[in-house]
């Protein structure tokens, strides 16, 4: 059966659940096929209990996250109940779930098809923990949503608070040790690594954490503290402590981060290139 190529379909930026719910049918048919392929045998009841056994792609996020977040305190089927609730209550967060799934399937040449992030990938499955702790938080059920926040941090080694704002299309690649501050803004197309800190820089109350602007690529172990813009388009190199804020399409590495080269005029986020320009100094 020939279709349209998901990358293209979902990648597109819709807003409403109306616009989105033919194009989360397309990508749950391929799921279900891609699902299909495997035979082995110790895979197959894990294949048909995350996928082949749910009608759509929102049950079946629904069951797999209260699955992996359930525990003593709050039992695996209420909070599946509770991530339907949200989804029922929002829908477009399963649009951006989806949209997640795509850019991951995009960008990252470990993935080889949708099941995979879906399944197998604690970054993603990080961030839609999130989205449901956001919900909850914005619902003024505070501390269920810090209960999910908690979680996602000892399951998926990725600390996401509530409160703060992620837009879609975000790859939080590897995820481990990722931390999201409060007031964090992280706008549509960015790309995270391990062991990314957004961070504050004391005990003072109010705004301030880092906000990061739409195709922003942010390299392993980086460091980015205190109330400044990343600006659109920027890159920031693996183990840069960045104190100040970052011009739009340009480059900062080291420790402090400096620039580095001269601006770019492409989005690093969506082509993963973490290569740096010369450096013309040895810290």
């Amino acid at each position: 059966m020939n279709r349209p190529h998901l990358s293209s379909v979902l990648s597109s930026h819709f807003d409403e659940f109306s616009s989105c719910a033919p194009k989360l049918e397309l990508l749950w048919q391929e799921m279900v096929e891609q699902a299909c392929v495997c035979h082995d045998l110790l895979v197959r009841g894990l294949l048909a209990t995350g996928i082949r056994s749910h009608a759509d792609f929102a049950s079946a996020l629904a069951a797999l996250l209260g699955r992996k977040l359930g525990d003593r305190s709050v039992a695996a089927d209420a909070l599946v109940e509770l991530v339907k609730e949200s989804f029922d209550a929002q829908p477009e967060i399963v649009c951006a779930a989806a949209a997640d799934m795509v850019a991951i399937r995009e960008r990252d040449p470990a993935c080889p098809d949708y099941v995979t992030p879906f399944l197998f990938f604690k970054g993603f499955h990080a961030v839609q923990s999130y989205r449901v702790a956001h919900w909850l938080w914005r619902a003024g059920r505070r501390h269920l949503a810090l209960h999910l926040q908690s979680r996602g941090s000892e399951l998926f080694g990725v600390d996401i608070h509530p409160a703060a704002r992620l837009g879609r299309r975000i790859l939080f690649d590897h995820g481990t040790g990722i931390v999201v501050g409060e007031t964090s803004i992280i706008e549509d197309d960015v790309s995270i690594l391990q062991e990314v800190t957004l961070g504050g820089t004391g005990k003072h109350s109010g705004d301030r954490h880092p906000k990061v602007r739409r195709g922003v690529l942010i390299g392993a172990g980086a460091k980015v503290l205190g109330n400044i813009e990343v600006g659109e388009g920027a890159k920031i190199g693996a183990g840069s402590i960045v104190l100040e804020s970052v011009p739009p399409f340009t480059t900062v590495v080291g420790n402090p981060a400096r620039k580095v080269g001269t601006k770019h005029s492409g989005m690093p986020a969506l082509s993963m290139d973490q290569m740096l320009p010369p450096i013309d100094y040895i810290i």
